[in-house]
């Protein structure tokens, strides 16, 4: 008997040193709903290939993620609450990932794993922010907050701009594709942060088809505040994501890769309009349940039984530390998680799961969820059981509960936001969150990883009567020049000095053009002619219908060859002025691109 049992023990040891690493794709879709999947019962759409992850694998039921996007994703990175990580908002630099804070790819690469994303990155576009060197090898997309050209947009490939050819989820999932085939006989770790559902309304063709007369059956609890249309192109960029994830799906199968690849599929936040949520409060930007409530599917043949139901609260904070763990690889850095490893629910152990609380906020507001209750900002106590939809406030009637809570956001508060107990109930402002205030930590340029430095206009300071071209930073430029008071300036730290070669994104009627302006950085200065004039239209090819007013309309920039400037290893405002205005304009630009040279 001993021997017998001395060789399976033997042979089970030879089987786990045998057995590959698992591989690792992660699709994270943007602005979807909860509700914006048949999963969910959802009848306006079908999604069949996102569904199938959690009939072939397991589906956490309470999954929480944040009220917007860039937070969402850099809990997903680190493991953390995202005010920890220096993520405060969603554009003007405020959602740039401390560079202390270790990531989910830097630890798949230090575990041998090719990694890469690609995708909406959304925190932070310069080196050492940028995903290449936040532990992705692999980088295509665009790394703002949202983008607007989804048809032939354009991209950067590791730091160098590229144009794309098709719709921009159908150009991600095709790099993602050729990563995927790549690195079939090494492990990988596959990060594809879509940028869809999110604005601007633009769904290809063949699948606005099939919405844009359709009759929709499932509707906003108030019906009057749902915009039909914006759920019809919604809807429509969602069965676009499902094919897109179906065809990932087929890869595996054809590289037998599908019993050792773990997929997952989430959300970042609520939806961005008013629409069928399954009777949940809230939406995007909200820390209500329909704010804050993801579906998160996992699959894994080789390690996840199907059909696997998670019931307890979960949240992209576990995400990092759970990945890790089924792979079985070692986090890095040493800085306290947020998140719980999840192996234990995804595998089936009947051990008892401690009760924890999951917290939620966004411009000042903070609520808690437990696996039963709810605390809104406002201080008030739901039963999310009996009472999904929060519509009564029981916290009078259990008062012992509503008191507890409102100590452990206040507690919750002090410790993650730096706020007194005293605005425990959601009366105080986070410190730094939100608004487009331009974030105080200055853009470094010059390093020999990452020579070319773009500054986009999102990033950048307008000055006198200068102004972007819409609310939204994130997918802007500047606009309105006409003065030599006015001014267009970035706070930038050369963390080398050399000389940079100078380019700048501009347009400007023909009538305009010759301006003289200048670019100064400390005591550095170059001047230079607007020439020669470029004014090329709006694009009228992007959008199935019209976008929202805050966003902007975008058009074709052409490249300015400033010249060179040579920059100290000093940190100082990089500005641009005008000193001589021929016409009645100067131009309108979008970004300022420095190049070391000699790289």
């Amino acid at each position: 008997m001993k021997q017998i049992i001395t060789a399976l023990l033997i042979a089970l040891c030879i089987t786990r040193l045998d057995a590959a690493p698992p591989n690792v794709i992660v699709f994270l879709s943007d602005d979807q709903g909860w509700g914006d999947l048949s999963l969910n019962g959802n009848t306006n759409l079908s999604t069949p290939n996102i569904d199938s992850i959690a009939h072939d694998g397991a589906r956490l039921e309470r999954f929480y993620v944040c009220p917007v996007c860039s937070p969402t994703r850099a809990e997903f990175l680190t493991g953390r609450y995202h005010p920890r990580t220096g993520v405060r908002g969603v554009s003007t630099g405020q959602e740039r990932l401390n560079v202390d804070e270790k990531t989910i790819a830097d630890a798949f690469k230090a575990a041998g794993y090719a990694t890469g994303a690609f995708g909406k990155w959304h925190n932070g576009s310069q080196w050492p922010y940028h995903p290449n060197a936040r532990g992705f090898d692999e980088y295509h997309g665009f790394t703002s907050g949202h983008w607007g050209e989804y048809f032939d947009p354009p991209l950067e490939h590791n730091g160098q701009p590229v144009r794309g050819k098709g719709y921009v989820a159908d150009i991600f999932t095709e790099r993602a594709m050729e990563f995927i085939a790549q690195n079939k006989e090494k492990p990988f770790l596959c990060y594809i942060p879509y940028n869809t559902p999110h604005s601007p309304w633009a769904a290809p063709e063949e699948y606005w088809k099939r919405f844009k007369d359709k009759q929709l059956a499932m509707r906003a609890a108030d019906p009057s505040k749902e915009v039909l249309d914006e759920t019809r192109v919604v809807l429509a960029m969602c069965e676009n994501l499902d094919w897109n994830v179906g065809r990932v799906l087929k890869q595996l199968d054809a590289l037998m890769l599908r019993d050792n690849t773990i997929v997952v599929w989430f959300h970042d936040n609520g939806p961005n309009t008013v629409r069928w949520t399954g009777g949940m409060k809230g939406k995007k930007g909200g820390t209500d349940e329909g704010g804050v409530r993801s579906p998160c599917l996992l699959r894994w043949p080789a390690g996840i039984s199907a059909g696997t139901t998670v019931t307890q609260i979960t949240g992209a904070i576990d995400l990092m530390p759970t990945l890790t763990a089924l792979a079985g690889i070692k986090r890095v850095g040493e800085k306290p998680l947020d998140g719980h490893d999840l192996s234990p629910l995804l595998k089936g152990a009947k051990a008892q799961w401690p009760a924890r609380t999951i917290f939620s906020t966004w411009g000042g507001n903070v609520s808690a969820r437990t696996d039963t209750h709810r605390l809104d900002n406002t201080g008030a106590l739901f039963d999310m059981k009996s009472d999904p939809g929060q519509t009564t406030d029981i916290a009078a009637k259990q008062p012992e509960i509503a008191s507890q809570l409102t100590a452990a956001v206040a507690a919750w508060r002090k410790e993650v936001l730096g706020e007194g107990a005293a605005i425990a109930k959601g009366k105080g402002k986070n410190k730094g969150m939100g608004g487009n205030a331009v974030d105080p930590r200055p853009i470094s340029v010059g390093y020999a990883e990452f020579p070319r430095t773009t500054l986009p206009a999102r990033d950048g300071t307008p000055g006198g009567d200068v102004r972007r071209s819409s609310n939204a930073p994130n997918c802007s430029y500047f606009l309105n020049w006409t003065s030599k008071d006015d001014s267009i300036t970035w706070n930038v730290e050369a963390h080398r000095a050399g000389e940079y070669e100078v380019e700048v994104f501009y347009t400007c009627p023909d009538a305009d053009a010759g301006a003289l302006i200048e670019l100064s950085h400390g005591a550095s200065r170059l001047t230079g002619k607007v020439a020669p004039g470029w004014d090329p239209p709006l694009y009228t090819n992007q959008d199935t219908i019209n976008r929202p007013p805050a966003e902007s309309q975008m058009k074709e920039f052409r490249v300015l060859k400033f010249g060179v400037i040579r920059l100290e290893k000093t940190t100082a405002p990089l500005t641009l002025r005008a000193l001589e205005i021929p016409g009645s304009s100067v131009m309108d630009v979008r970004s300022v691109v420095l190049t070391r040279k000699g790289e």
